[in-house]
């Protein structure tokens, strides 16, 4: 054996190069480009490279052992045993295509395709040209699973860089039965030997096509590639400290003052953090704001000299029967239409990075959009994005021209720090550029507070708008999001801006806050709107405002015109309600002092009243506050809950919810079937739902989680 060895390795050590002549090379290269042709002429590079290398090299390999390559001189011993070795080179070869097309079918099946982004993958890649069976051929349709009817997929649309368009149809390329099985996704028919022909082609496909378990996130990735998933803010949420107003004694101090309040932010926020299944923290619940969100059907001056008059009712308190809940309603004068002024807006808007989230601005870019639909032609709207910096993305555009301010807004997106005061700043200068003294001239800033460049700190923030509403031009505040809210921020900007604000958790929210109320919204009825109720000692002996904790003011601020209070719009309504213990009543919570009385002596007999309302505005165009008054009597007084007015019911439900939520220091054993027995009592009618959506709030409430888990 080794001699014959040696005999054939001394044959290559002498054998020359054997060239082949021009006939042959010119009939190999012919043979080698009519099989690329062939093969490739219908396939595109992508997905089928599995398919198209195989063919390639099984079909050149084909053609090679058809076409005469050598042309020997002389056929002596050597060059018969060179023939030998160069016929075993060939067959090695051979063999190993078929090892290169499993590692090639191996290597492909590493990789997946995100069968939600290319639907039509499977039928595509079958749609591959398959090469001639060699060794067994496709099995046979009933050993292949099948599906019912019914169930079979829909056509998929042709997707660009996947197959040709002019390719065959996968119905049209395989058998039904194989069809059926590839749409549910089973495992292809086991074969014995190398794959080949359409059996090949559906074993290639299945490798390709993702299982539901391995949800590739886009595009084509490796299956054991590790997602990352999008970092999103947690638990950052941002709200000023609110201690509740405490239970005051009467003799002590007989008067209460506050600024209006009609925001409802406090509401919308709520619901956001109940509808993911956790519990609001406690200083996002503002229970005034929880209250104002609801109409409650009051009656609307009907003079714009004098644009709202209070509405009063008395009833037992449901929490605790020996007390009073006193409940004050007004309704600002509803301005009609053709008296609207026109407006002059700046939409100030946030597209830095903290606002790449759903609920961030992509839903604030159809709020805005909605906010067009209420806005008449002639009005004009600019708008201002800040990130890292600030710029204009819109000059002032009349609302005629809507496709121009919509491919604005559609142009914004998210990304970089927030320099959130700088494009205050730019708002502000847009808008007084375009100042409309006769008009409404308001820059509406829609972002998630998370100011993280320039001035970010309340007070100088606070300060520079103070300023600016001096020039006529005032700010609203619309939140988004949730992780990273500053809501201490947006109250600051909105309340010290003349505006209100708003937070927007659903596009249905936006409507209602920027189409239904747009009225109450954008114009301005009265400015600097205070209440002051001094309480009868003989009929009251104690008594505790409900919410409006960041409203107080100082007992002489009321008639300090130069005082800042909360704004009215058209149609506006504010909701107050006093929780007051009737004098000689055993629900008094405070004892009588021991060497010195409580109890004042009154200067006249008004033992039917309770006490006495004042409310001081000014008009938009006015510097000087008018005063309205009247005398709170038994008259607006029932003696059972069941009897008093359904608005006032309702509006005792929604309190008793907020101070449970809060914690209840005040409510006692009162729970949350109470409150939805209460509200059930007064929903009455619901023309947009939004009493019954109360009550599914509590429902949600009780068994709500403390905190929000850990995304994953």
């Amino acid at each position: 054996m080794s001699d014959e060895l040696e005999r054939m390795r001394g044959a290559f050590r002498h054998q020359k190069s054997v060239r082949p002549d021009a006939a042959a090379r010119q009939t190999a290269l012919r043979a080698a480009m009519d099989a690329f042709q062939k093969d490739n002429s219908e396939v595109r590079q992508g997905t089928g490279i599995g398919a198209r290398l195989r063919e390639r090299s099984m079909n050149l390999l084909t053609a090679l052992k058809r076409k005469p390559m050598m042309n020997f001189a002389h056929l002596n011993l050597r060059y018969t045993l060179a023939g030998g070795v160069s016929l075993a080179v060939l067959a090695f070869v051979v063999v190993n295509v078929e090892q290169i097309e499993h590692a090639l079918i191996d290597t492909a099946s590493e990789y997946e395709i995100d069968e939600a982004r290319f639907p039509a993958a499977r039928e595509k890649v079958a749609a591959v040209p398959a090469a001639e069976p060699a060794a067994k051929p496709a099995p046979t349709p009933e050993h292949a699973p099948t599906l019912e009817p019914e169930l079979a997929p829909e056509p998929e649309p042709e997707i660009q860089g996947l197959a040709d368009q002019s390719a065959p149809s996968p119905a049209a390329s395989k058998p039904k039965a194989s069809q059926e099985a590839l749409a549910r996704g089973a495992p292809p028919p086991s074969t014995v030997g190398p794959a080949t022909g359409q059996a090949v082609i559906e074993e290639r496909v299945q490798r390709f096509v993702f299982t539901p378990q391995q949800a590739p996130s886009q595009g084509i990735r490796k299956s054991n590639e590790v997602v990352i998933p999008q970092y999103q803010d947690q638990g950052r949420d941002s709200f000023s400290n609110i201690v509740p107003n405490p239970l005051k004694l009467v003799t002590q101090y007989p008067v209460s003052t506050f600024s209006v309040d009609v925001d409802t932010a406090s509401y919308a926020f709520v619901r956001g953090a109940l509808n993911r299944g956790v519990l609001p923290q406690k200083d996002a619940v503002r229970v005034e704001e929880l209250i104002n969100y609801f109409d409650y059907n009051y009656q609307a001056s009907d003079s714009r000299e004098e644009p709202f008059k209070a509405n009063v009712s008395i009833m037992p308190s449901p929490w605790n029967l020996d007390r009073k809940l006193l409940r004050i309603g007004i309704k600002g004068y509803e301005l009609p239409k053709t008296e609207a002024p026109r407006a002059n807006l700046v939409f100030l808007i946030d597209t830095s990075g903290s606002m790449n989230a759903p609920d961030k601005l992509p839903l604030l870019r159809n709020s805005f959009k909605l906010l067009l639909s209420s806005l008449k032609p002639d009005d004009t709207v600019a708008i201002v994005a800040y990130a890292g910096s600030a710029g204009t993305v819109l000059e002032p555009t009349q609302a005629a021209d809507k496709n121009k301010i919509l491919a604005a807004l559609d142009r914004l997106s998210a990304g970089g720090s927030t320099a959130g005061a700088e494009g205050i700043r730019q708002a502000y200068q847009l808008a007084e550029r375009q100042l409309d003294e006769s008009g409404v001239n308001r820059v509406i800033l829609a972002t998630d507070g998370d100011f993280n460049v320039g001035i970010s700190d309340p007070d100088e923030l606070k300060s520079f708008v103070e300023r600016k509403r001096k020039t006529g031009v005032t700010l609203s505040v619309l939140g988004f999001g949730h992780g990273n809210y500053n809501d201490e921020l947006m109250q600051t900007l909105a309340q010290n801006g003349n505006g209100n604000a708003a937070y927007i958790d659903t596009l249905s929210e936006a409507r209602k806050v920027l189409v239904e109320e747009a009225g109450s919204t954008l114009f301005t009825i009265a400015k600097d709107v205070k209440l002051q109720l001094e309480f009868n000692p003989a009929m009251v002996s104690e008594y505790r405002l409900i919410g409006y904790e960041t409203r107080m003011l100082n007992r002489e601020d009321f008639n300090n015109d130069k005082v800042d209070a909360g704004d009215i719009g058209a149609g506006h309504r504010v909701t107050a309600l006093y929780e007051v213990t009737p004098t000689g009543s055993s629900a008094q919570q405070v004892d009588d002092l021991r060497y010195q009385s409580d109890r004042a002596e009154t200067e006249t007999d008004q033992s039917d009243e309770y006490g006495f309302l004042k409310i001081r505005y000014k008009l938009p165009d006015s510097d000087s506050s008018t005063l309205i008054s009247t005398a709170i009597t038994k008259d607006a007084e029932v003696s059972s809950i069941a009897q008093a007015p359904q608005s006032t019911r309702f509006a005792a439900a929604v309190a008793g919810f907020g101070q449970i939520l809060r914690g209840g220091r005040y409510t006692g054993d009162f729970s949350h079937d109470d409150v939805i027995a209460l509200a059930l009592s007064a929903k009455g009618e619901d023309p947009f739902g939004y009493r019954a959506e109360f009550i599914n709030l509590v429902r949600l409430a009780k068994s709500a989680a403390a905190i929000e888990p850990q995304r994953q």
